[in-house]
């Protein structure tokens, strides 16, 4: 059902009014608009196959790997998810995975700048091909991030999309991991605010953001992070938005 999604999640989607304006911009994002379509809602379609779509900067072609890259490319550049606020230019991405977040980032304007991380050796191959060309405008660091740092087991399945930290999956690797407070002090240390921050970390995600010093969140203007339990770590200091299983936390304006 759906490119072979659970039925209890297209259950959860059909509710979500940003699904249904994410469908009509499909024919003006993606170049083609009915394969992407097929790909998108049936799973049909060959594999690797270039997704092409519209950006500011001009056309754009990822090399996708299976229908769930798909799900990604609909995400981030139709529904989304990650919607940088006017101006943005300082990027953290974590859990970049095969480089679509970080490619839709980069097309926003020339002068955006992203710092990714990425454990999986074979996302991160593929997130290089992916963003070819603008190697002068982000830094990659081959590592997890979570609230604490360290070596830690990392659960791989077949399409890359879904593999995490302490994630049961058939395949097991060891990687580095960061803690969420040394990745955004070094961020810092180049400039003096945070614009954006993304978290798709496959169930990390809030134990994360509950872990950040307050002393960082009041330099960090947006957070936006992947999760079924939306919360807001500083009440004072933004106001929360959940959407089709994605919270976004804004600076307020007075903060």
């Amino acid at each position: 059902m759906l490119g072979g999604r659970p039925l209890r999640f297209v259950l959860r989607q059909i509710a979500e009014p940003e699904n249904y304006r994410s469908a009509l911009r499909i024919p003006s994002t993606a170049v083609r608009p009915l394969d992407f379509a097929r790909r998108y809602f049936l799973g049909g379609g060959d594999y690797p196959a270039r997704c092409p779509v519209r950006t500011p900067l001009g056309i754009v072609a990822p090399t996708v790997y299976s229908h769930h890259d798909v799900f990604t490319v609909n995400e981030v550049f139709c529904r989304l998810d990650y919607r940088l606020p006017d101006g943005a230019v300082n990027v953290v991405d974590i859990g970049s995975n095969i480089g679509i977040s970080a490619l839709y980032f980069l097309t926003r304007s020339p002068r955006v700048r992203c710092r990714l991380f990425e454990p999986d050796p074979r996302n991160v191959e593929r997130l290089r091909e992916n963003l070819a060309g603008y190697e002068d405008r982000y830094v990659l660091r081959e590592a997890a991030v979570a609230d604490a740092g360290g070596r830690v087991s990392f659960g791989r399945e077949a399409s890359g999309r879904y593999g995490g930290v302490g994630v049961s999956a058939p395949e097991q690797i060891e990687v580095d991991c960061l803690s969420i407070d040394d990745v955004l002090r070094d961020a810092l240390r180049d400039a003096e605010r945070i614009d954006f921050v993304k978290l798709d970390t496959e169930g990390l995600e809030n134990r994360t953001v509950a872990a950040i010093d307050r002393r960082l969140l009041t330099s960090i203007d947006v957070i936006v992070f992947e999760t079924l339990s939306p919360f807001n770590p500083a009440p004072e200091l933004f106001a929360l938005h959940h959407a089709a299983d994605t919270t976004r936390l804004t600076r307020l304006p007075q903060a």
